[in-house]
């Protein structure tokens, strides 16, 4: 994998930057777009600019390279699915809870209208 998917030495690296402390400012990035009742395409600008600064942690901490067209979308996959998730789960609790009259829960991520 390494080479397709990150370009360390050790996937711990892109497990640590991408995912954990990429993921983790993706989600809350989606929660706070979707608490504030942002459109989608306003998070996904929001996350691009977030795997920039994903990839430059990268560049700057692992020597990886900053301007690589795969490993930029490579990341932003992640991000996007991430911040999608985080978005997702908090509009889910908002529908539910500010609608309760309209909507129920059908899982963390869904909801469905009330008989």
């Amino acid at each position: 994998m390494q080479g397709i998917i990150y370009e360390e030495s050790s996937i711990w690296l892109f497990l640590l930057v991408t995912c954990l402390m990429g993921g983790w400012a993706a989600w809350m990035t989606g929660k706070a777009c979707a608490s504030t009742w942002r459109p989608y395409p306003v998070l996904a600008v929001y996350l691009v600019l977030l795997t920039a600064a994903v990839r430059f942690i990268h560049f700057a901490l692992f020597g990886g390279t900053l301007f690589s067209a795969h490993y930029f979308l490579v990341d932003l996959v992640v991000v996007q699915a991430i911040g999608a998730l985080g978005y997702r789960h908090m509009r889910t609790r908002q529908m539910v809870s500010k609608y309760r009259w309209l909507y129920a829960a059908a899982g963390p991520f869904g909801w469905t209208a009330r008989q």
